[in-house]
């Protein structure tokens, strides 16, 4: 026998799960059954592709029995199994800092929290928010030799040799007084066709049931042993959709996603003909916790004629629907497919096309009968979506159909189709603003012409917009123009505008003597009303908002240094009493803070803040 410490991690999550969940305690008989399905998974695949597996007796099935006077509760599979190493692998440490990534994402929500432990691989733990002990009795396929793992989940555990007839693993639970009540047949049998009702494999309760024999006055009380299938065990995709009712679709997304919430939408296929698969997809209501992270975790599984082949392949989906769960089943696909055949399958690349264009397509119809949910969708899900924009560009115009924006003309979203229909017959394109919070973009002094003319400009406030626009040039015939950039308003000059520019061109050529190589021109504004100045890309240049991408990204080395176009306001107040100023350094001052104060609008970063306030100073000590 060995005696070894948990992890300092597993440790803390022991801690967490046991203290933090204790409403939502019945989740670990969820979780264990799931561990016990996935080893059925892991076996039944071996024996149908690996030889050396091939001859092992293999009826796969759970087990659960319970003992009431002794508060034991027993879950049993005849899965892969595990030896001493693994043992220790599995329940000692955690892998992929399952606990780390739990810990950041919890909420307080209990709710919400219960639905993490599957999410992050860390289900086996819950089993002592309702036991005092555990004892796991596991016995590799292919070996002779049993180990035990026992632990009260509170500093250390145990491992040593044990005796199991068969390949598999027996969780063993000594309940504490909170769990007591789960060792019923009528509790563990609710729990099971809550959560694990359509699990592949079948699930057997072995109960006792009381009877009695002989006539009225004579009975006598006689106890039978019992054993009972109580889940359907059938693969819901391979059904009859006029079968299967609301309510089945909905348990199994509890089952497949250990989501609280029930799904946005769902949609089944059944494809048949030069292909033939089985497809069930889920959209879920609330965004998935690690959306955004590297290591997200795949939401689709993929089965081949029923057979589990693997839940962790990122090829199953383009990364812009990685919130997607459900389940992909080929009749088509070998049993042995790897991730490089997956990559490269003809078989497998047009289902995950046809499956794309479902999805997209039920989005659409989404859209069209109920804008209120669609904008819920987009909310969550809106930022992934736009990613397609620069990743798929077989399915872009479907893409754009779909995308949603905030704009300066009204509230809430809107799509692209949507502004064409209101777009003023001579603005000639689709504008937008990219940056900054939404509440900066639509008071930026950049929108004053705009919002004067009566043209809708699309608010992007994603800091992905900013990459993504710049690979959708046009919307069906009309062209997308950013304010931030200093030919968006050429089309929209009017002879007004141009006559001003000439009466303003020496006073322009006074401040780009003040400002020298700091920008790259200044020129009349044209967009402004009511600020002094404000500072434009280049059409040629990247914008200040990329800039600050690519610096975000530590990639700023790599573009040349930043000289925005400054724009002045032929009709301000400031700029007509600059035209008069005789002193030279009043003009410098004045230039460099019109440049510095729409630097600061523009989120840019002052390099010298000291000479900054020291100018600002000097102009404030003038005005007194």
């Amino acid at each position: 026998m060995s005696k070894k410490q948990f992890q300092t991690e597993v440790h803390r999550l022991l801690h967490l799960i046991i203290h933090s969940l204790y409403s939502h305690k019945e989740i670990f008989l969820r979780e264990l059954i799931s561990n016990s399905s996935d080893a059925l998974d892991k076996l039944k695949y071996l024996t149908l592709t690996d030889e050396s597996y091939k001859g092992i007796n293999f009826e796969p099935r759970i087990d659960i029995s319970f003992n009431q006077a002794e508060k034991t509760l027993t879950i049993s599979d005849t899965g892969i199994g595990m030896d001493n190493t693994e043992l220790e692998e599995n329940l000692g440490t955690i892998a992929r800092s399952g606990t780390r990534n739990f810990v950041q994402s919890m909420t307080g929500d209990e709710r919400r929290d219960s639905n993490l432990i599957g999410q992050f691989g860390v289900g086996f733990y819950s089993a002592f928010m309702v036991a005092d002990k555990v004892e796991v009795v596991s016995r590799k396929a292919g070996t002779d030799i049993a180990f035990k793992w026992t632990s009260d989940g509170k500093e250390s555990y145990e491992i040593e040799e044990a005796q199991r007839d068969t390949q598999g693993t027996t969780v063993h639970m000594f309940l504490n007084d909170e769990g007591e009540e789960y060792a019923s047949r009528w509790s563990i049998q609710g729990i099971i066709r809550k959560y694990s009702n359509h699990v592949p494999f079948p699930i057997y309760l072995h109960f006792e049931e009381t009877k009695y024999e002989g006539e009225e006055k004579d009975k006598k009380e006689v106890k039978e042993q019992k054993v009972e299938q109580i889940n359907s065990a059938s693969a819901i995709w391979k059904r009859s959709k006029s079968e299967l009712k609301e309510e089945d679709y909905l348990e199994f997304y509890r089952q497949i996603s250990y989501d609280v919430e029930d799904p946005m939408l769902y949609m089944h296929t059944q494809a048949e003909g030069t292909l033939d698969y089985s497809t069930l997809f889920y959209i879920p209501a609330v965004a998935p916790v690690d959306l955004f992270r590297a290591d997200y975790k795949a939401g689709v599984k993929l089965y081949v004629k029923r057979v589990f082949i693997t839940d962790d392949e990122k090829e199953l989906m383009p990364t812009y629907l990685r919130f997607v769960r459900g389940v992909i089943d080929s009749e088509d696909l070998p049993l042995n497919v790897s991730r490089e055949i997956l990559q490269q399958n003809k078989v497998m690349a047009k289902i995950k096309s046809s499956s794309v264009k479902k999805i997209l397509s039920e989005l659409e119809s989404l859209k069209n009968r109920d804008r209120e949910k669609y904008n819920l969708f987009w909310k969550q899900f809106g930022v992934p979506m736009k990613e397609g924009l620069y990743q798929d560009f077989e399915n872009r115009d479907k893409l754009l159909d779909l995308a949603m924006y905030k704009t300066s003309g009204k509230e809430g979203y809107t799509t692209l189709a949507e502004y064409c229909e209101r777009m003023t017959p001579e603005q000639g394109g689709i504008y937008y603003i990219t940056g900054g919070k939404e509440n900066v973009l639509r008071n930026s002094p950049l929108l004053e012409m705009y919002k004067n003319k009566n043209i809708e400009v699309l608010i992007l406030d994603d800091e992905i917009d900013e990459i993504v626009i710049s690979a959708v040039p046009k919307f069906k015939d009309h062209e997308l123009k950013s304010v931030n950039r200093s030919d968006a308003a050429e089309s929209l000059k009017t002879d007004d505008d141009r006559e001003r520019e000439k009466k303003i061109e020496p006073l322009i050529k006074k401040i780009k003597e003040k400002l020298g190589d700091r920008v790259k021109d200044v020129v009349a504004s044209t967009r402004l009303k009511d600020s002094p100045s404000c500072i434009v890309a280049d059409e040629n240049d990247p914008t200040v908002q990329m800039q600050n991408l690519l610096k975000a990204m530590g990639q700023a080395g790599s573009m040349p240094e930043f000289k925005p176009v400054l724009e002045i306001n032929p009709d301000h107040e400031i700029i007509t009493k600059l035209e008069n100023a005789g002193d030279d350094a009043v003009v410098e001052d004045i230039s460099l803070l019109l440049l510095e104060q729409a630097m600061l609008v523009e989120g840019m970063e002052l390099k010298d803040p000291n000479a900054f306030v020291s100018r600002l100073n000097r102009v404030v000590n003038r005005s007194l």
